[in-house]
């Protein structure tokens, strides 16, 4: 795993760069026809979601990807036919920018505007564009510095914040794990003072919180997400560390402030997800991970989990670049299986499931924390242009026979991370959704594709009435 350094000249944009180009427009409740195939008949519930709709504002641009304001698009499988409908998260930083028609606050990758002194003490923004959790009668808005924010769920009508019970100071990630037998939903949010501090939570089914533990760490880290394996929580805990001075005082934003510093190693940190309380943890060879697959106990007591795994920070500048049209810094990350002992959180083995390019990998939801039949995630094209192209097809990975099967949708189409959905009245069969900008039609659209084939023709395509910028994660709600 090798990060590579581009040119940083490329005379003819990239076609995904159009994505970004200027802010996504909503759009209301839109009947959707399809353009080839049909939709499965048994096919019944709601797709949403999220991801950074705007990244401009009164002329001027957020600093990173990761900071755009989050929209939400929510598409709707009903016996009618189906509808879709794209709304923005009516956050109070959002309007209060809308209001002003220009950037106010600062963010992961943005600095407040203004002089130095004129920064301190301004609350960080909650773009609310991250990932999606339906709770019952709400649709949940999830950003990992802060509280999500509740939407209704058939107007995608903000809401409000949604404190999910917790304290003032906690922040609730992203990633959050369901367990597919008791519906608990598992998360953690990470608070900041002389040392970083891991706040764990068990929230029920119906987002009533249960539980609390918590863990210290050394310094003040990023991590993106964690896993549920078992009877346990994984936490690999990457050597990217804050400056905390430079970022208090303005000089730099979160994002310029962090620090690989690969002498730390990466710490494994594993709970018990009954007691939330540290069973192990141990410092292990460098290694870095935006999201990992899923995680379980295998029949020797030893913790299996998937990740896509990078060798660096590196993939954080090329998250700076994408949203500027060009990628100068490209970093590959790759899928990896480790090995834990959890009496001791130490890695016994760690291999590399393939050599090509991915990320956003995902399971089955009722296989969470369990042995999974297939990984699905995000790929680069056979021969594409990896060094300065985004995920430009989807894939499968058999975990039985260990094959790849790619969906190449041919030269310059990229699609969103692939949700794979059970049939309901087949859970062996499974369907791979999948919101597509084609760039060659100039077009957004989602497609449907038989899991156990996709490397054969969508089984349905269906346009989109807008153009859609690249979401990030998202989540399917059965009727």
């Amino acid at each position: 795993m090798v990060a590579l350094s581009s040119p940083s000249s490329i005379q003819t944009p990239m076609p995904w760069s159009r994505l970004f180009e200027q802010p996504a427009p909503e759009f209301c409740l839109t009947d959707l026809i399809p353009l080839a195939g049909q939709v499965p008949i048994t096919l019944r519930g709601t797709l949403f979601r999220n991801g950074p709709g705007r990244l401009t504002r009164g002329g001027k641009s957020m600093g990173h990807w990761f900071d755009g304001d989050g929209a939400i698009l929510g598409i709707y499988f009903t016996e009618a036919g189906v509808k879709a409908q794209y709304r923005y998260v009516q956050t109070d930083y959002f309007q209060a920018e809308e209001a002003a028609d220009t950037l106010l606050y600062p963010n992961y990758g943005t600095l407040a505007p203004g002089k130095v002194w004129q920064r301190w003490g301004k609350p960080a923004k909650n773009s609310a564009n991250t990932s999606v959790l339906p709770l019952g009668d709400r649709l949940l808005a999830l950003w990992e510095g802060g509280k999500p924010h509740a939407l209704d769920l058939e107007t995608l009508a903000t809401l409000g914040k949604d404190d999910l019970g917790l304290k003032k100071s906690d922040s609730f990630s992203a990633h959050h794990k369901i367990h597919p037998t008791t519906g608990d939903i598992y998360n953690f949010g990470v608070t900041f003072g002389k040392e970083g501090v891991f706040q764990i939570y068990r929230h029920n089914a119906q987002g009533v919180l249960q539980q609390r533990g918590k863990f210290a760490i050394k310094g003040l880290p990023l991590n993106h997400d964690f896993v549920l394996a078992g009877d346990y929580l994984v936490f690999c805990i990457s050597p990217v560390r804050l400056q905390v001075i430079p970022a208090l005082l303005g000089l730099k934003s979160v994002s310029e402030a962090l620090q690989w510093q690969p002498e730390l190693g990466t710490e494994v940190v594993i709970v018990d997800r009954h007691s939330l309380e540290v069973v192990s943890r141990s410092t292990n060879d460098p290694w870095f991970q935006w999201h990992f697959t899923n995680g379980f106990v295998d029949d020797h007591g030893e913790i299996i989990v998937e990740m896509v795994g990078f060798p660096d920070f590196a993939s954080n500048q090329m998250f700076v670049d994408i949203p500027q049209g060009q990628i100068n810094t490209y970093s590959k990350g790759t899928l990896w299986r480790y090995r834990l002992d959890p009496k001791t959180a130490k890695v016994t083995e760690a291999y590399e499931l393939g050599d090509r390019s991915c990320e956003f990998p995902l399971t089955l939801e009722s296989q969470t924390g369990q042995p999974w039949d297939k990984t699905y995630l995000g790929v680069h094209r056979d021969n594409a242009d990896v060094g300065h192209e985004i995920i430009n097809a989807i894939a499968c990975f058999d975990q039985h026979t260990q094959e790849l099967t790619v969906a190449d949708m041919g030269e310059h189409h990229y699609p969103s991370e692939p949700i794979p959905v059970q049939n309901p009245e087949n859970p062996d069969q499974t369907w791979i959704l999948t919101v597509v900008f084609n760039a060659p039609a100039n077009r957004s659209e989602l497609r449907i594709y038989d899991g156990d084939r996709l490397d054969d023709s969508p089984l349905c395509i269906l346009a989109l009435p807008e153009i859609i910028p690249p979401s990030f994660h998202g989540k399917w709600q059965h009727s």
